[in-house]
């Protein structure tokens, strides 16, 4: 094996590691999203006190 080819087969277990970590994350990402469109919390939206 090239020093490429050893770089390209560790990317693309990097690459599945952080695809399989996104996919079991997801639930938990989309309440979270859900939480804070409940809340309210966007940028730039607070007034000034």
């Amino acid at each position: 094996m090239t020093g490429r080819q050893v770089l390209m087969a560790e990317a693309a277990v990097v690459g599945g590691l952080v695809l399989a970590l996104l996919i079991r994350e997801m639930p938990g990402l989309v309440r979270e999203i859900r939480i804070w469109r409940m809340v309210g919390i966007r940028s730039g939206s607070r007034r000034p006190r």
